[in-house]
């Protein structure tokens, strides 16, 4: 069943240059990988990278213990090849960091093509307060795995 609907999940998906996406993708079986500082920050450096590259502009993320939340604006590159990207370098790095072999991210991600109308700062904030509702931290500050370009 988790082929079929990670196959589905990119089926009909259209990404253009300057598109703004809510992006969301779990490590493989949900395992909690990302529950320590040190590897989370390869994610962060993983996404720091894209954005340095110009493939992306990251506006707000948060890794969460197994699964990450990432608001990017698209830059001369389709959704697909960033995301491949993303994951496979940081697969390798966290594999590594680990001592582990394997899969580390589940197949597919989930996005969401932010709308004109929405407001970014209220989805930006809502991203960074997943630690918050998960009931990590008792004030998003204490968490240490976020960041937003407003915030």
């Amino acid at each position: 069943m988790t082929r079929f609907h990670s196959h589905s999940l990119r089926q009909g998906r259209y990404s253009g240059s300057n598109q703004i996406y809510s992006i969301t993708t779990v490590t493989h079986l949900r395992q909690s990988l990302l529950n320590d500082f040190p590897t989370g920050r390869i994610v962060v450096e993983t996404m720091k990278n894209l954005h340095n590259s110009e493939r992306v502009s990251s506006l707000a993320f948060v890794i969460m213990p197994d699964h990450i939340h990432w608001l990017i604006q698209l830059k001369n590159q389709n959704l697909a090849k960033v995301m491949q990207a993303f994951k496979g370098v940081s697969a390798k790095h966290i594999n590594q960091h680990l001592d582990r072999q394997g899969s580390f991210w589940q197949a597919g991600y989930h996005e969401h093509a932010i709308r004109k109308e929405e407001d970014l700062t209220n989805v930006a904030r809502y991203i960074v307060a997943n630690p918050l509702r998960a009931g990590l931290v008792k004030k998003v500050g204490d968490y240490p795995l976020w960041d937003a370009v407003w915030l």
